[in-house]
């Protein structure tokens, strides 16, 4: 193979180089700490037991593995534990490793200049001091490429104990009867930087498949998606614009959002969350949206009471018993359109679709098997629900137009 101008210098020039380089790593470390606290007053510099800045020990330690890998053949290595720290502290801290690179180039100059005197001091040939330059730039790599793995590290620990705290913070707002106080909440609320809010809204997700990504949520809105059915917190809900924010980012999943509540009675906005979710689940609430529970006030009231409406129905419709399943249901029809419309012939036909004669004919019926009980405000509204409840369950045909 061929060899390197490097590799070419003469055994005494590097021993030569190497020790003066060595001898001087300790100053040298001194000027570059010196260099970076002038040119970024706000770093903090951490320090070990002795009260050494840890970041001179690293420059330090990066000068002499530099010296001693080109000195004795080897590529340079980078010490990865201490450049991995320094790059999983700034991820602790949630900052950018912009000013951590911005560091390391410092300091590769700083020693490059100091080097390329050593070599001119000592007459090493001038190709061999470019490929030494290359070969601190190349360090320069392996220094940034060990403080990206520790921050990756640090930003993955830290996004896990964000996810933990918030969970934590959750489960304490969903709870019926809480003990902690709103200051306890507000103090486990500004570990994550969420600010407690006056009003809430719980929601409740059907995952469309087991590997779906977490919607894109936004800011400010937590989301908790280790649960079996992922929950959602929407604090201050009717914020203009939130709505529809949501919407987008759950485009394609199910589920319900509960009605907005003050944040003591989170919990009841999610039991009405789980109610509709269930009933999403039973195909009597639509699915690929995220539905708001408000929007579906008759059907969440009527439908989970099916068993005290079909205990109603059976006494309020029993004029009906002994007809025909056909004449059953149109007449229930036609009742139920004539209660909701409080119209006569006329309005019920066009309600239903039929010829107002065929609409005069059933209401004459209707007549005929209730009697004056029908004109009862009571009987009227308990008829409505009972009939309702069955068109919401498909039992009755539904409101034309």
């Amino acid at each position: 193979m061929t060899r390197t101008a490097w590799q070419e210098v003469p055994r005494p020039k590097l021993d030569r180089f190497a020790a003066i380089a060595l001898s001087e790593a300790p100053e040298l470390a001194q000027t570059i700490l010196h260099a970076i606290r002038r040119d970024y007053p706000y770093l903090h510099l951490v320090e070990d037991e002795s009260g050494e800045p840890l970041a001179l020990v690293g420059i330090r330690r990066a000068i002499e593995g530099f010296v001693h890998n080109l000195t004795s053949g080897a590529h340079p290595r980078v010490p990865p534990e201490m450049f991995q720290e320094f790059g999983r502290g700034e991820g602790l801290e949630g900052r950018s490793l912009d000013s951590l690179q911005a560091i390391y180039r410092l300091g590769v100059r700083l020693t490059w200049r100091r080097f390329a005197e050593i070599g001119q001091q000592i007459d090493i040939a001038a190709p061999a001091m470019y490929e030494l330059a290359e070969s601190g730039f190349e360090y320069l790599d392996g220094l940034v490429e060990q403080s990206v793995r520790g921050y990756a590290e640090a930003a993955a620990r830290r996004a896990s104990e964000r996810l933990r705290l918030q969970r934590q913070l959750i489960e304490m707002l969903l709870m019926e009867h809480r003990a902690e106080s709103t200051r306890t909440l507000a103090e486990r609320a500004a570990r994550i930087g969420w600010e407690l809010p006056e009003t809430i809204a719980v929601g409740v997700l059907i995952r469309p498949a087991r590997e779906a990504v977490a919607p894109a949520v936004g800011q400010g809105i937590l989301l908790d998606m280790e649960s079996e059915q992922p929950r959602i917190v929407i604090p201050d809900p009717d914020t203009a614009g939130r709505a529809e924010t949501l919407r987008r980012a759950t485009a394609g999943w199910s589920g319900a959002i509960g009605p907005p509540v003050p944040l003591a009675s989170a919990a009841t906005s999610l039991r009405w969350a789980e109610t509709a979710v269930q009933l999403i689940k039973k195909d009597l609430l639509p699915q690929g949206e995220v539905l708001y529970c408000t929007e579906r006030t008759e059907e969440l009231v009527l439908l989970p009471a099916q068993e005290l409406t079909d205990a109603s129905a059976r006494r309020c419709l029993a004029p009906l018993d002994g007809l025909s399943p056909t004449q059953t249901r149109r007449l229930a029809e036609t009742l139920l359109a004539w209660i909701e419309t409080s119209g006569g012939a006329p309005e019920v036909a066009t309600r239903l679709g039929i010829h107002p004669q065929t609409a005069r004919y059933r209401l004459r019926q209707i007549r005929e098997l209730w009697g004056d009980a029908i004109d009862e405000p009571d009987q009227r509204f308990e008829m409505l629900l009972v009939l309702r409840s069955q068109r919401l369950r498909g039992d009755l045909a539904p409101v034309q137009g």
